[in-house]
């Protein structure tokens, strides 16, 4: 297997408020992008990447039937972790962030999910989407309350209605099928995916190039339409 990753503050942020995680030895891969005043949203986004790295080495005793109950447990202990952070620390009030984590088996992956950070799996030539996004347009979307593209340009797109650390309880997606021979997986915050449709994805993963110049055409053309936000993507491709 071959990673790839990048993280940007991009060209209008002072400072960077993603985060990621590579522990290829234990198969898990996660985003984070945190939310909240002054530093809280860094500090949000890489307490979750720290609390899931300590946890990390249980996985070499959990089967495949436990990763579910196993990565619940994980992610509910560094909810609780960030949430009482914020409460114990005015200037961390209201911090949280999102979280997209993928794990690896030798013939399975799941995928847990909160907020709008981003999964993607490449398969024989396709591109699909693993995770919704936990927004409030998204929601809109869901209900039939606006378009598509309308949600493209809505004012308060980058309003989520879910995320890790903002409440003591935390509601957490999953996703889970058997892997196959050339599955490329992509892991992105918002400041990636909202700057990048998946059909220029899908255009840019069928270029005969090497995944190292497709991921790095990908962010050129992030930086190149201005990366307002900070932007994070990694890139998991099982050869």
């Amino acid at each position: 297997m071959k990673v790839l990753s990048f993280s940007e503050t991009g060209q209008v942020r002072k400072n960077n408020e993603d985060a990621f995680l590579v522990l290829s030895n234990y198969g898990m891969f996660a985003v984070a992008d945190g939310m909240g005043g002054h530093q809280a949203g860094e500090i949000a986004a890489g307490t979750a990447m720290s609390e899931l790295e300590k946890l990390a080495a249980e996985l070499h005793g959990v089967t495949n039937e436990q990763l579910q109950p196993w990565l619940n447990k994980a992610i509910t202990s560094a909810n609780k972790v960030i949430y009482e952070r914020s409460l114990l620390q005015p200037e961390n009030k209201g911090m949280g962030t999102t979280l997209t984590m993928l794990v690896l088996r030798q013939n399975r992956f799941i995928v847990a999910h909160i907020g709008d950070s981003r999964a993607y799996l490449w398969r024989n030539g396709d591109l699909l989407r693993l995770t919704a996004d936990h927004s409030l347009v998204e929601e809109l979307v869901r209900l039939g309350q606006i378009t598509v593209e309308e949600a493209e340009k809505h004012p308060r797109k980058n309003v989520l209605v879910r995320a890790l650390g903002t409440s003591r309880r935390v509601e957490i997606d999953y996703r889970s099928c058997d892997l196959e021979p050339g599955d490329v997986f992509l892991l992105c915050t918002d400041g990636f995916s909202n700057l990048l449709s998946d059909e220029e994805l899908t255009a840019q993963f069928r270029q005969p190039f090497s995944w190292e110049d497709r991921i790095e055409g990908l962010r050129g053309l992030v930086h190149k339409r201005g990366a307002p936000d900070n932007y994070t993507a990694l890139c998991c491709i099982m050869e």
